[in-house]
């Protein structure tokens, strides 16, 4: 069996899909992106499809090895999710090729169901009820936050009032028996996450998902140090190599992204990594569905694993939601909070073909938002 030919797909919101075909018509599909920069990595997928064409697609760790390090400069966000993509959809022709959910290719499933959490915002407390409570009426036992807005370098005590009140608001809501986490989304800096995070323990965050941007990492040890919620971080790592400072540091959850961090290949050796440090792992994805699908996989065969994040209805997704492009969207709905283990064979789940190209004649032009501090200087998103 021989990769005959490699396509990519700019399907709205937000998202970009590649699809891989073999000469004897198996088809594997993925998702490849970085947010906001998708027509960079769908050009990077394109240079990596030199290499693949006419490989053995079934040679799955190889191929990962020559798409990583066949170019001398490795790594990054855009080389590493135009890998990710590519190395989803390999994994989906071999579970094809065998008859089997990618997860008993990789060990067997080590649980009957996975636990997934909603987001919620969290910018507008005002919002904040309404958006909540209809998560819970969902049956979502977890949902996810934004700590604030935009944070000041020099926070007020009003500006950590805030994000503690926002945080009590969602507690009240959520009740003693479901889990909130609180995504610091590297707004704030490290003195003020230093400040934070202790008013934030009487609520009992699941965790704290990027207290400071990553480049700042070597804050993290002081910052686990400074309060008993667990810290997360991981969805701008792309690699074990990237992920070991972060364990280091004592950490609690890593949030690699199956879309950016060299897909099911290499989110596997994270896992592993992070499991010798007793760390838990809860990728990242407020993405598509190829890249939920590939996430749970993965799930299903991680001892390690707490909880999965998914997209279905978040704000991202304006005019195409998660389950659009499915042939049949009942293989990533969610009963009681958790997603079932996958059967079909390969990500277990059919694309809609004719739905993804109609959709890559529209295409889109997604990108972050841009924000500013009140003196007109950058802010983080």
């Amino acid at each position: 069996m021989k990769i005959v030919d490699v396509e990519t797909f700019l399907v709205p919101p937000r998202w970009l899909f590649c699809r891989i075909q073999t000469d004897d018509g198996l088809v594997g599909w993925g998702e490849p992106l970085v947010e906001g920069q998708a027509e960079s990595v769908r050009a990077a997928v394109h240079a990596l499809a030199e290499v693949l064409i006419g490989s053995d697609p079934l040679r799955i760790e190889d191929n990962w090895q020559v798409m990583s390090r066949g170019g001398f400069y490795r790594g990054g966000p855009v080389l590493s999710s135009a890998v990710a993509g590519l190395d989803q959809a390999l994994w989906d022709i071999a579970g094809k090729a065998y008859g089997l959910p990618v997860h008993a290719l990789l060990g067997g499933h080590v649980r009957d169901r996975v636990p997934v959490y909603s987001w919620v915002g969290g910018d507008e407390p005002a919002e904040l009820v309404d958006a909540i409570q209809e998560q819970v009426e969902a049956g979502f036992t977890a949902i996810k936050m934004n700590a604030c807005g935009r944070m000041p370098a020099a926070a007020t005590p009003r500006d950590l009032a805030g994000v503690a009140e926002r945080a009590g608001i969602a507690r009240e809501v959520l009740g003693p028996d479901r889990h909130l986490a609180i995504d610091f989304h590297g707004r704030v800096t490290a003195p003020t996450a230093h400040r934070l995070l202790p008013l934030l323990e009487e609520f009992q965050p699941l965790f704290v998902e990027e207290p400071v941007l990553p480049e700042h990492a070597h804050a993290l040890p002081d910052l686990v140090k400074c309060s008993s919620i667990p810290i997360a971080t991981g969805e701008r790592l792309y690699s074990r190599s990237d992920f070991l400072p972060a364990l280091q540091s004592g950490i609690a959850v890593a949030q690699p992204d199956l879309s950016h961090a060299g897909g099911i290949s290499e989110v596997r050796r994270i896992a592993a990594l992070a499991e010798t440090f007793d760390v838990a792992l809860a990728p990242h994805c407020p993405l598509g569905p190829i890249s939920l699908a590939a996430s749970l996989q993965v799930a299903f065969a991680t001892p390690n694993f707490l909880i999965q994040e998914q997209s279905l209805g978040i704000h991202y997704n304006v005019d195409n939601d998660l389950l659009d492009y499915l042939v049949d969207p009942s293989v990533l709905t969610f009963v009681d909070g958790y997603a079932a283990r996958p059967v079909g064979p390969g990500l277990g789940l059919t694309v809609d073909e004719a739905a993804v190209r109609e959709a890559d004649r529209r295409g889109h032009k997604w990108r972050a938002p841009l924000w500013r501090h009140i003196d007109g200087s950058f802010a983080e998103w």
